[in-house]
């Protein structure tokens, strides 16, 4: 009795804890603006887009650095410094005689220096660095638009995945309940009389298709909704509700694309490819910056200096002479010197190393112009290609109902002829068979064009992350 109460105890105790976590637990719906924000915040590629820019940004300031004066300073203290050397001495004659002795000196020193100059030609190497660090700075920019682009058109088409299958599960739910309701219908048909054994056991083995249908609907939604919670990188053991966005303005959309007026607009807004025209235009800035260190390179330089002798004794034939000066502050602010200098220089040969370094930009700026070209063919086919894809996007559609409404019609027939026993179970699985495939269709057909429309506009360079899709497919 004892160990049942303590039991009971102990569970009352963590009962809080379990309320408290299946609470943590409840579903989080999202819209569509909501998922694109969180994986925009999260997502690795824009942070690596943002670290480039920040880089680039960097890159420009030093390039300016490069037009400004450099200045140097130095300073050193000698605390205690000794030499030792001979010299010729006579006790008659003093220094200069044929005896060499040995000197031993000390001292102790404090030196200053400043030193700035300026390059004031350098055959324009550095105004090279400087543009080609402007355009890098914008291609950075536009990578990272791009880079966000992306990642909007993958969760949008990620998110209408999971709506996609959500419906695809109603649908095969729906098939189910009606294969068994069909299902008790028949039992009760075979128990009077009016059906065979066969169709009951044919309408068993329809239910459990239906049955199987539903069980690979549900896995496969819960396969897109952890695709679509990868791309968000929240905790996967959240459980996430998709809220399906308007459906008014789906109605709306037009087949008809200017594919002309649209590729004009696509090249120009595009943004990796702006941004792979400007990495283009960098690399030419690359070939003359390089080019310029054939010419000669003329700086200003001014530079002062100034030092002190602390103290100073000599130490000779037993005898140690100490040399007064004045304080170490006296002797820097009196001791100041300073020069002015126009330096010229000029690299007559390097081992052909300038040309090696010339060719290897040339190449670099040759390898950009064919990046950037095989970028533009590339959006001028699949801006075709999309439009292609989006017009046909409507006539799958037209077709999808058009299929539905027939297979409504021939299943309703159908199935008021089976109950009446002038017609068999195959001619009614048939038919609704078909009538699962008709709806199906037709929910695919309309996913498939709200995502046509993502795409046409994320091709296009058109695609705003900011704004709220405007697609709905009920």
């Amino acid at each position: 009795m004892v160990k049942k109460n303590v039991f009971i105890g102990i569970l009352l105790l963590f009962l809080p804890v379990v309320t408290v976590h299946a609470e943590s637990q409840q579903t989080k719906t999202l819209l569509l603006p909501e998922c694109i924000s969180i994986a925009l915040n999260k997502a690795y590629s824009v942070k690596k887009a943002e670290n480039a820019r920040h880089l680039s940004g960097v890159d420009l300031l030093r390039s300016y650095g490069n037009f400004l004066p450099k200045v140097t300073s130095s300073a050193s203290y000698v605390p205690r410094s000794v030499s030792r050397s001979y010299a010729s001495y006579s006790p008659l004659s003093g220094i200069g005689s044929d005896t060499a002795i040995n000197t031993t000196s000390r001292s102790s020193s404090v030196d200053l220096s400043v030193t700035a100059s300026l390059n004031l030609f350098n055959g324009l190497s550095d105004y090279a660095a400087l543009q080609a660090a402007l355009d890098r700075k914008k291609a950075a920019g536009f990578t990272l638009q791009r880079a966000r682009e992306t990642i909007a058109y993958d969760v949008t088409q990620h998110y209408y995945q999971v709506l996609l299958d959500q419906e695809l599960l109603d649908i095969a739910r729906e098939n189910l309940k009606s294969a068994k309701d069909l299902l008790t219908l028949t039992d009760r048909q075979f128990s009077i009389g009016l059906k065979s054994i066969t169709d009951l056991y044919q309408q068993q083995a329809e239910t459990s298709n239906s049955d199987l249908g539903v069980i690979n609907a549900e896995n496969q939604l819960r396969r897109s909704k952890l695709e679509l919670v990868r791309r968000l990188r929240i905790d996967p053991a959240t459980e996430i509700a998709l809220k399906p966005v308007d459906a008014a303005a789906i109605g709306k959309l037009s087949p008809e694309v200017d594919i002309t007026a649209l590729t004009a607009s696509g090249l120009e807004r595009r943004a990796d490819l702006r941004a792979q025209g400007l990495e283009r235009d960098a690399a030419r800035q690359d070939v003359r910056r390089i080019a310029g260190s054939r010419l000669p390179k003329l700086d200003l330089a001014f530079s002062m200096s100034s030092g002190a002798i602390d103290s100073y004794q000599t130490t000779m034939l037993g005898q140690t002479y100490d040399y007064s000066y004045p304080p170490v502050s006296k002797q820097l602010e009196n001791g100041i010197d300073h020069a002015i200098s126009l330096n010229l220089s000029w690299t007559i040969f390097d081992g052909f190393m300038t040309r090696y370094n010339v060719e290897s930009a040339k190449v670099a700026s040759r390898n950009r112009q064919l990046d950037y070209e095989e970028l533009k063919e590339g959006i001028e086919i699949d801006l075709k290609q999309v439009a292609g894809d989006y017009r046909a996007a409507f006539a799958r559609i037209g077709a999808a109902r058009q299929s539905l409404k027939a297979s409504e019609s021939a299943a309703q027939g159908i199935t008021r002829k089976y109950d009446l026993g002038a017609s068999g179970f195959v001619e009614l699985s048939a038919a609704r068979a078909a009538l699962f495939n008709a709806r199906s269709t037709l929910t695919q057909a309309l996913y498939n064009l709200a995502l046509q429309k993502a795409l046409l506009d994320y091709t296009s360079g058109a695609m705003s992350i900011e704004q709220e899709s405007n697609a709905s497919l009920h």
